[in-house]
């Protein structure tokens, strides 16, 4: 009874969504605004009659240059600020006018749950930055071909904090010089949407310093060519993510030649019983889901799970996945999937670190290093934002590697990568946004 409660809501709520509006042009700063644009202003918080505002806390400040109506003033904070948009589930394309007629900025860009979409964009004094990227907008009702809510995505008590089920865009402003001057939002029906599925090595991880792979690859995708849509969840295997309804969910807003990114295992191999194990239940659950993906018209891409933090006496990782990564690369070969195997890249980048230097790919922060934070965390499972940037770069380059048509995608400016040859961790930069928990994720 509770659950069609629920889901009556839920209908009453989608009805209201497709009626809103889809395409915004802000103008960020004073009140002088330009024509055919929305001003908004320091005080501008969100209010869901509008449908648009600043959130999370964000305290802001307006700046007037003069001049041009658009880039004449701004918006800036000297913390990371929020802003806010209802829309309709979809891919967006937004454009963003970045830079100070009297000054210079730094701006870096992270959309819902530190999606990053833009790293340190820079102006120098009197320039202007435009920069567009491409977001993917989600809610959690599942729909038939005629868009009636049929059903709903079970989520986890955790994921009622995240902000890509709230059915707003929340775009991330943050970086030591914010100054922003223009937003201007437009649904993108044509882009290639590459779904992820996996667990909390892949989610969008809501709070530092946690971090996965699945939150960093959208930044290495052209803009108006391909939204990542990341419905992956920490602690599932293949089969709860199916019965969550989350591949349901991917599904039922796939449209042929759309992707699904598969990588499970951490989960899966601790499951126990008669018939459990990697070339049994475990492949057979892959044959599925890549059976469902082609009845789409999709096309599924299996990743092998990457490799836990354990060394052995001679510096050489310690594979703690058994088999389940072979019964993927066999799956690929028999079922012709492509396959990136971000085990074996794992374990040449990993060892490339070593047992000190990798400490800092992974969450491992001594006492009082975070609000509240008692005791050292250490976790050999889970990814700082070091070590998540560092194996979306293997995504990358695997993509790349094997010429797959998902290259043609990608931006044309990403530089060489090699997993022997990580970026030193003296040389990443995240600036950390506001969220932050010592809670370790769900799965190991």
């Amino acid at each position: 009874m509770m659950e069609n409660f629920f889901l009556v809501i839920a209908v009453a709520l989608c009805t209201s969504l497709q009626a809103q509006q889809t395409s915004y042009k802000f103008d960020f700063g004073t009140k002088r605004t330009q024509k055919g644009y929305t001003a908004i202003t320091a005080d501008c918080k969100f209010d869901d009659k509008k449908g648009y505002g600043f959130t999370n806390g964000s305290t802001v400040k307006s700046v007037e240059r003069n001049g041009n109506p658009l880039t004449g003033d701004y918006i800036t904070s000297d913390k990371p600020f929020y802003f806010s948009v209802k829309l309709p589930e979809g891919n967006y394309d937004v454009k963003l006018v970045l830079g100070d007629a009297k000054g210079s900025s730094a701006t870096t860009v992270r959309t819902e749950c530190r999606r990053l979409m833009l790293e340190n964009i820079k102006t120098t004094n009197g320039k202007f930055a435009t920069e567009t990227f491409t977001v993917h907008v989600k809610d959690s009702m599942i729909r038939d071909a005629s868009g009636t809510v049929i059903s709903q995505v079970r989520l986890k008590p955790r994921e009622s904090e995240y902000l890509h089920w709230d059915n707003m865009l929340t775009i991330e402003f943050n970086d030591s010089l914010p100054k922003v001057c223009v937003v201007e939002i437009t649904p993108n029906k044509a882009a290639t949407t590459i779904f992820l599925a996996g667990n909390s090595t892949v989610v969008d991880q809501s709070r530092e310093p946690w971090a996965a792979w699945g939150q960093i690859i959208p930044r290495f995708f052209a803009p108006g060519k391909a939204s990542v849509a990341n419905y992956a969840e920490s602690g599932e295997a293949l089969n709860s993510f199916m019965s969550a309804r989350r591949l349901e969910k991917i599904l039922s807003v796939m449209k042929p030649g759309d992707y699904l990114f598969i990588e499970f295992g951490h989960n899966d191999m601790k499951q126990k019983g008669e018939g459990i194990g990697p070339f049994t239940s475990y492949k057979k659950r892959l044959q599925q889901y890549i059976s469902e993906v082609r009845k789409k018209g999709g096309i599924p891409v299996l990743v092998t799970s990457m490799h836990r933090r354990r060394f052995d006496s001679t510096g050489n990782i310690v594979n703690t996945l058994e088999e389940y990564p072979d019964a993927v690369r066999l799956t690929g070969k028999e079922e012709n999937v492509t396959v990136i195997d971000l085990n074996a890249m794992s374990k040449v980048l990993y060892e490339a670190w070593g047992p000190t230097k990798s400490i800092k790919a992974f969450v491992h922060f001594p006492a009082n290093t975070f609000p509240g934070q008692t005791t050292k965390l250490e976790d050999n499972t889970h990814f700082s934002t070091y070590g998540a940037y560092e194996l979306a770069r293997c995504i990358i380059k695997s993509i790349k590697d094997q010429n797959l048509p998902l290259a043609k995608l990608l931006r044309t400016d990403i530089p060489v990568f090699d997993p022997a040859k990580p970026l030193p961790f003296e040389q990443f930069y995240w600036p950390m946004s506001v969220f932050v928990t010592t809670t370790k994720p769900d799965g190991n």
